[in-house]
């Protein structure tokens, strides 16, 4: 489409934000030809003028429409964060939930070289005998399968373990002062679940109090339940560790994160490190948000075209925001001009 027809650019007053955050994608784009141009282009500006800086999306790059299967336009747009835990290098009474790397029996299985049509899909299982079953479950992990010494943290809060596998990263305050940063490292294998949806469809929250403040309310007020509800989503992610200066967490694309800037995305469809103008509302609220964003992450529960996951950043605030955030809205990706839809695929 013509940039002309997307009115909603010019409601985005800081896209010198946004070209900090591609600058950082180049550093994993730059390596591919149908971005080398205008990556070089790009690290040659000046990265305050805001004048300049829009010029240079402008005349460097083509918006497309992302369309939806059925043909729709609009989808779910959703938050994330990277949240904030307690934890120590030894268990107690205190500290009694462990947070796992990955265990050294999973098998990763890539069939692309066999069937070219699933390069995007990945299986994971274990060896059983002479099968190749599948990985042991939430609630298998949970009472200590397969997990023996890969503990790697000791956390106080069981739902804020389970939102940390679900954000996919986050920091460790530890009892002795120092603080780590864990990122993700592999999954079991097994679909994700919406505890959130689960609840809905029992009867018990409301769509609009599906959120993660609603969920953990649930739980306040249903211990015994908890972990039942929990075990309902069989997938399981597993960390690695990394230090605790370690500039944000690292998305996918495997550049840091920018609060407010990056996005998860489905790669099946949008190209990880382009720029995508996004256009949807507040969390919770009606009043718009028009920014532009670069897609860096993606994530278990990101299947489809319009949709799409925003990382607000670290800590409890970030986290109220990506909370309450299950907005509708619409994206537009941008691709390199010149290079055409099928050369930046």
């Amino acid at each position: 489409m013509e940039w002309s027809e997307l009115s909603a650019w010019t409601d985005d007053s800081a896209v010198v934000e946004a070209f900090a955050a591609f600058l950082n994608s180049c550093f994993a784009l730059k390596a591919k030809p149908e971005w080398q141009s205008v990556c070089a282009d790009a690290a040659s500006l000046s990265a305050t003028d805001e004048t300049t800086l829009r010029q240079f999306f402008t005349t460097s790059f083509t918006p497309y429409v992302v369309v939806n299967a059925d043909g729709t336009t609009e989808g779910t747009i959703t938050g994330y964060y990277e949240p904030v835990l307690r934890g120590s290098r030894r268990p107690s009474a205190q500290y009694r939930f462990p947070v796992y790397g990955v265990p050294e029996d999973l098998l990763t299985i890539d069939l692309s070289e066999l069937y070219p049509e699933l390069k995007s899909m990945r299986l994971r299982g274990r060896v059983e005998g002479r099968r190749v079953v599948p990985y042991y479950t939430r609630a298998e992990i949970q009472n200590g399968k397969g997990m023996g010494g890969r503990e790697l943290v000791w956390v106080d809060d069981a739902v804020d373990l389970f939102f940390l596998q679900i954000q996919g990263s986050g920091k460790i305050t530890l009892d002795s002062g120092e603080t780590i940063r864990l990122s993700y490292a592999e999954q079991n294998g097994h679909p994700y679940r919406s505890v959130g949806r689960l609840l809905v469809e029992r009867g018990e929250l409301t769509l609009d109090q599906a959120s993660m403040q609603g969920i953990r309310a649930w739980g306040n007020r249903y211990p015994d339940k908890l972990p039942e509800l929990l075990n309902s989503n069989a997938s399981y992610v597993f960390f690695r560790e990394q230090p605790g200066d370690t500039p944000g967490p690292v998305g996918s694309l495997g550049v840091p994160l920018t609060p407010g800037r990056s996005l998860a995305v489905d790669a099946r469809v949008v190209p990880l490190g382009a720029p995508v103008f996004l256009s949807t509302t507040q969390p919770n609220s009606s009043q718009p948000l028009n920014r532009l964003m670069v897609a860096q992450d993606t994530g278990g529960a990101i299947k489809g075209a319009v949709r799409a996951d925003l990382y607000w950043g670290s800590g409890d605030e970030a986290g109220a925001q990506a909370g309450r955030m299950r907005q509708t809205g619409r994206l537009w990706v941008l691709l390199p001009s010149g290079s055409g839809l099928a050369a930046a695929q």
